[in-house]
């Protein structure tokens, strides 16, 4: 299926690749956006059963040399592309298929336009400053997610929703956000009053745009705030490699160092869905170490943006039990189809047709 790759150019798509490395051998120059991610079970044996909720995404061997980030996270196979089903349906399946994939690249042009667009803009104001740019990135990076709350707890009231893995990634995504928004406005990236006036506003746009995109489609709101983090990261990347000698002489903002290397790290842990908690652990000596956590940071919100574009497919790193028998039979999660739902129209198809279930006479 023909997919829009987002890049690390100025107008975010195309073919460049890096590769990131463990930060005790760091080399910037070697990040690559690639077409899968490299996998592991968080043991020896599957976590989670078959019959269980399906999981995000696996972890990343702790001696692995490359975090490979795919362009999108791809739909869900049908039973035809599996081989499976009688050839009875094929051809109307064969439709529905292509149908969804022409829907699919329409959703992922429209966001390339929308983000192209930002970026322009950014460009034209803030060329060569830094720091100002940084702050409206991360004022506009992390509105999707207050967004995706927003929905997700509407559908609770509705009871069209019970998923509160979403709601805790989600927050923990947002929470990351903030603190480097925090980094930016420390380090003098919002001292002037026209970078705070373009940021909020907006990111007050783009907050009632992705309101209005998830109920829609929550496939295209995760796709769209994929290729802002992914902009994002590219965006740190040019930046550590232009200016990684002079970083590494000043010291490293004090917000940075309680985020990263104090407290309770459990929030920093959840975010990051393709990692077993407590496998990532940053050092912070100076500001470079600042810029090259916050970067992988926003590598890994790009990885847990993809995987949220198929459907009912995100995990908390935090819900796996190392200690869940295979062969358990229970499911780690028991939703009755009413309540799982994707976008607006699909939820309130699902209220109409679907009938409450039948109590048995005692």
């Amino acid at each position: 299926m023909s997919i829009a790759w987002c890049s690390s150019s100025s107008a975010l798509f195309g073919t460049s690749s890096v590769q990131l490395k463990p930060y005790n051998t760091i080399n910037i120059d070697s990040f690559r956006i690639g077409t899968a991610f490299s996998r592991r079970s968080f043991s020896s044996r599957p976590l989670v059963s078959r019959k269980s909720c399906r999981v995000l995404a696996t972890v990343l061997k702790e001696d692995e040399e490359e975090v490979v980030i795919e362009e999108s996270f791809p739909p869900k196979a049908s039973p035809v592309e599996k081989g499976e089903g009688g050839s009875e349906g094929g051809a109307e399946n064969s439709s529905s298929n292509g149908l969804d994939k022409w829907i699919i690249k329409l959703e992922q042009s429209v966001n390339v336009l929308l983000t192209d667009s930002v970026i322009r803009i950014l460009d034209a104001f803030y060329h060569d400053r830094n720091y100002p740019r940084f702050f409206v990135l991360e004022t506009i990076a992390r509105v999707p997610y207050f967004a995706f709350l927003s929905v997700l707890h509407m559908y609770e009231s509705f009871g069209w929703w019970r998923r509160a893995d979403y709601l805790k990634v989600h927050f923990a995504e947002s929470w990351n956000e903030m603190h480097h928004l925090l980094i930016m406005e420390e380090l003098g990236g919002n001292d002037w009053w026209f970078d705070r006036f373009l940021a909020q506003h907006i990111a007050v746009a783009y907050y009632f745009m992705t309101v209005v995109m998830y109920m829609i489609s929550p496939r295209m709101a995760y796709h769209l705030s994929e290729c802002v983090e992914s902009h994002a990261f590219s965006t740190y990347d040019k930046f550590l490699k232009a200016q990684g000698e002079e970083l590494k002489k000043l010291p490293a903002p004090e917000v940075a160092v309680k985020y990263y290397t104090e407290g309770d790290l459990y929030l920093f842990d959840e975010f990051q869905t393709s990692r077993a908690p407590n496998s990532r652990r940053p050092k912070i000596e100076n500001l470079y170490d600042v810029f090259v956590n916050i970067r992988d940071d926003e590598a890994e919100h790009c990885k847990t943006m993809r995987a949220c574009q198929s459907h009912g497919n995100l995990r908390s790193p935090h819900s796996y039990s190392e200690s869940r028998p295979e062969d358990d039979d229970e499911p780690l999660c028991n939703l009755p189809e009413a309540a799982d739902c994707e976008g607006i129209v699909d939820c309130l198809k699902k209220a109409v047709t679907s009938s409450p279930p039948v109590k048995q006479k005692l």
